[in-house]
């Protein structure tokens, strides 16, 4: 005799069934239907908690932030410099937490950031920009949306280049033009997000805005 269905469920329960679905079958195949079926349950029993699709990608984008923070520069370091500090590795870690969710980034596009862990990594990011040297509200906030959008982009392109087929890319453009610039961005890595050329453009992100703080030295090449 087969089980019954479960019925004691809680909605963390609902939103990991939602992340194997997505890891699975593909963003897709997320929806409350879906997930209530993997779990034996009736949709009528999902929408206790999620009355809508749009509710439950609502909740994966928060269980997908929560927790996504970086650490300060040394403590011995000048205020500016240690939120400089905080900037970069708060954006390495947001990155490298969207690379681990295969769908993160249509997940993250499903509808607006405006969850409570949305909300307040981006307050953070504008936070760390002010005591770095963002001369105002205003820049702190244009800073906070440009580093936000420098990850999402960085992945996105990483996804992309990640799901072609290079041999099929390389017949259909057989008779492209040379792109000099465009390849030697190609061998630094930059389309599969190589860590040091990465860092170094999260750095000129940061600086960018907070032009009273000093880099430090990157060596030749920077």
């Amino acid at each position: 005799m087969k089980p019954g269905p479960r019925r004691s469920v809680s909605q963390s329960d609902l939103v990991g069934a939602a992340f194997e679905l997505l890891e699975q079958k593909g963003f897709a195949a997320v929806s409350v239907r879906g997930v209530a079926a993997s779990l034996g349950l009736t949709p009528t029993a999902m929408y206790t908690y999620f009355p809508s699709k749009q509710a439950l990608l609502a909740a994966m984008v928060e269980e997908l932030l929560a927790g996504v923070t970086g650490q300060d520069g040394p403590a011995d370091a000048p205020p500016a410099a240690a939120a400089r500090g905080l900037l970069v590795d708060t954006a390495l870690a947001l990155r490298a937490r969207l690379r681990d969710h295969p769908g993160a980034i249509a997940l993250m596009t499903s509808g607006p950031l405006d969850g409570a862990q949305a909300l307040g990594l981006a307050e953070r990011l504008g936070e760390a920009f002010a005591v770095a040297g963002a001369s105002d509200p205003d820049d702190a906030a244009r800073a906070a949306h440009a580093l936000l959008a420098l990850v999402l982009g960085q992945v996105a392109l990483e996804t992309a280049w990640g799901a072609a087929s290079e041999t099929d890319s390389a017949a259909l453009w057989s008779d492209a033009p040379p792109h000099p610039i465009t390849e030697a961005g190609a061998a630094l890595g930059l389309r599969e997000g190589a860590e040091a050329e990465f860092r170094r453009a999260l750095e000129r992100v940061v600086d960018a805005w907070a032009p009273t703080h000093l880099a430090p030295d990157l060596g030749p090449n920077s």
